[in-house]
């Protein structure tokens, strides 16, 4: 009676030996299937290099970035507006669904970047990542963005253009004609010195952890036309009393206790 035992428990492991052999050879061939790591692009952050749309290749304007979050989120800065968007990675496809962008007056030329940018970063995009640059390609070739990799600023030491002001939550528009003309570095000898727009602005500037105190604000006295006043004076009211500020990456964000305040790009 101990035969058949003995014959149904080394059948048994033969059956084990044989299913373990079949599942190694099926992990093991060739083609199998097996998956294709995920690009290392979350928690990294790109300037926009050049955008083609339909074959036709545009070059970003200053300012324009994006960043790709760990959490799945984007956002970025079209070199004008600001845009958020969800982003999945599968391999090396990235599955691109914008969300929200802000509603900043653009000069035409920065409008019709920031069009083809948008439509151009939309749905499933190839992606190429070779040295410190990334490539987003649409399946047909035709429309793709090109990045690079972008590092971070300090605070300190780093000339900051106002390209936004701040009311609370909200981000408005720089008057019209005023873009590119504010300026402000908070330097290693303790001052903030640059550009409120037109005039030329100092002041001394204690800088903690998280806020910045300005002593008695002194600027030039030229005349300026109506957009670059209109901001001087925003920006001017705005630096009055603690601010607290934040950098992420390469975007600086400075308010008041009453919320009023700018956003400013590195560089």
């Amino acid at each position: 009676m101990q035969k058949p035992r003995t014959l149904a428990a080394a059948l048994a492991v033969s059956a084990l030996v044989l299913l373990s052999a079949c599942g190694t050879e099926q992990g093991a061939a060739p083609g199998s299937g097996a998956e294709t790591p995920d690009l290392p692009v979350q928690g990294s952050h790109w300037t926009i290099a050049a955008v083609t749309l339909d074959g036709v290749r545009s070059v970003a304007p200053p300012g324009a970035r994006l960043e790709i979050a760990e959490n799945g989120r984007a956002q970025g800065n079209t070199g004008c507006n600001h845009f958020g968007a969800a982003v999945a990675v599968n391999g090396d496809t990235l599955t691109v669904s914008p969300e929200e962008v802000t509603e900043i007056g653009c000069p035409a030329d920065r409008e019709r970047f920031e069009r083809a940018l948008l439509k151009a970063l939309t749905g499933k995009l190839d992606g190429a990542l070779k040295d410190k640059a990334l490539t987003l390609t649409s399946a047909d070739g035709r429309s793709g963005v090109e990045l690079a990799a972008e590092t971070g600023a300090p605070l300190v030491g780093t000339a900051w253009t106002v390209d936004a002001l701040l009311t609370g939550d909200t981000a408005g528009s720089l008057p019209a004609g005023s873009e590119g003309k504010a300026k402000l570095t908070f330097g290693k000898e303790g001052r903030l010195t640059g550009s409120l727009g037109c005039n030329r602005v100092t002041a001394p500037a204690k800088i903690t952890d998280r806020t910045i105190t300005l002593g008695a604000i002194a600027t030039t006295r030229m005349m300026c036309t109506g957009p670059q006043m209109e901001l001087e004076t925003q920006l001017y009211d705005a630096l009055d009393g603690p601010l607290t500020y934040r950098v992420d990456h390469r975007t600086l964000t400075v308010t008041d206790a009453d919320g009023q305040g700018f956003t400013a790009q590195a560089g």
